[in-house]
């Protein structure tokens, strides 16, 4: 069964190498393009810390991450905190089940956090005298599927969703384009990704952590 990955670049190509690491054939049709959106810093004297859910916002934040080289990192997970060590960041925590459950652990040590984010972001509830300040770092555009890819898809096959907005935009582009949705399977990175999709796919599922290992795991099991 043919896998697709739609993800942007660089995370496009990660996945790929991954999956030939484990004789999983994937091909790749981006339907996203990153780009940076421009932003400004804040005050920097009460924040204690830098708030990351994606290495995206490492890789677009320019010049101006060397004025908070100081401040440690709280990673959404282990690709985002490699990303933030490459740009010469210290990584004080790494979450392991998105954002909200990062925050819910941080207890008292950390009162002002700078979020640096995309500009569709997960909102967060914070927990009593713990502020946040965001700063949208990058923006998504999103790419319409090629008559290529709605071809290869409309003979079925297995598509990795790393992301709420592409699971959207995928699904949305699928009955544009009047691909059955009967013929697709879906493997999604996590159940909030697989929640954007609706119904009515040959199979569906969530990866049992937010991680490519556990993705890809996945996707090996749904293709026996």
């Amino acid at each position: 069964m043919q896998v697709f990955a739609i993800r942007p670049e660089p995370g496009l190509s990660s996945t790929i190498a991954a999956g030939a690491a484990r004789d999983l054939p994937i091909a790749g049709y981006p339907l996203s393009a990153v780009g940076p959106s421009g932003w400004t810093l804040p005050d920097l004297k009460a924040i204690d810390a830098l708030l990351v859910g994606s290495a995206n916002a490492i890789r677009f934040g320019g010049e101006k991450l060397e004025s908070l080289l100081h401040l440690p990192v709280l990673a959404v997970g282990e690709a985002t905190a490699n990303a933030a060590r490459d740009a010469g960041f210290s990584v004080a925590r790494i979450g392991t089940g998105g954002l909200q459950p990062l925050i819910d652990e941080l207890g008292p040590t950390y009162h002002n956090l700078l979020r640096l984010a995309g500009e569709d972001h997960v909102p967060i509830e914070l927990p009593d005298k713990m502020n946040l300040i965001t700063r949208v770092i990058y923006r998504v555009q999103n790419i319409y599927i090629s008559e290529d890819f709605a071809e290869r898809l409309s003979n079925g096959g297995v598509v990795l969703l790393h992301s709420a907005g592409a699971a959207a935009h995928f699904a949305s582009e699928c009955d544009r384009l009047g691909l059955e949705r009967g013929r697709i399977g879906l493997a999604a990175i996590g159940p909030r990704v697989l929640g954007m999709v609706g119904g009515g796919w040959r199979d569906a599922r969530a990866a049992a952590s937010p991680s490519d290992a556990e993705l890809l795991a996945l996707v090996q099991d749904m293709c026996q």
